[in-house]
């Protein structure tokens, strides 16, 4: 499990620095939902006058084989947190005015969040999507509203996933 420090050279110094700035914390995937979530995020950080950070889980596999072809995996699935990440990264800054705090971590997501939030007491808010599919909001929201809300230190904003760049604007 690690963070990612070098893609944001500073940002971990700022966040502990400005404990009044508040921080938005949104989990970046391949969710469509997520682009909701970090939209809405980007622009209640930039109205607010806080700060954005993104937290990014590489899910572990369960199969490996071989020790080369795992090695092989993990690289192939940085690369791909590094370049999700960068993306996101450019679009909430374009928002906000400002470089988001950036965290790549490798784990079970909603072990990772819970620690990640745990571990930074700086995270104000944690802000994710519901799927608009008709599974319901998705796995992630389910467990973190409902068998862990009642214990998490920072409250939890669920965006409906379907809400346009209009909607997000006239919200927040």
């Amino acid at each position: 499990m690690t963070d990612m420090p070098d893609s944001n050279p500073g940002a971990e110094d700022d966040m502990p620095a400005k404990q009044h700035e508040r921080v938005f914390l949104v989990v970046v995937d391949d969710t469509p939902e997520m682009a909701a979530a970090l939209r809405y995020a980007a622009h209640r950080a930039r109205n607010s006058r806080g700060r954005l950070a993104m937290l990014y889980v590489i899910e572990p596999e369960d199969i490996e084989p071989w020790m080369s072809v795992g090695d092989l995996i993990r690289e192939e699935k940085r690369q791909e947190a590094e370049e999700s990440v960068a993306r996101c990264s450019d679009q909430a800054a374009a928002i906000t005015g400002k470089i988001p705090v950036v965290y790549i971590r490798e784990g079970r997501r909603r072990d990772q969040i819970l620690q990640l939030i745990d571990e930074e007491p700086g995270i104000s808010i944690l802000v994710l999507a519901a799927s608009t599919g008709p599974e319901g909001p998705g796995p992630l929201v389910n467990h973190l509203v409902g068998k862990v809300a009642g214990k998490m230190r920072v409250p939890i904003t669920v965006v409906p996933g379907n809400l346009s760049a209009d909607d997000i604007e006239a919200l927040t």
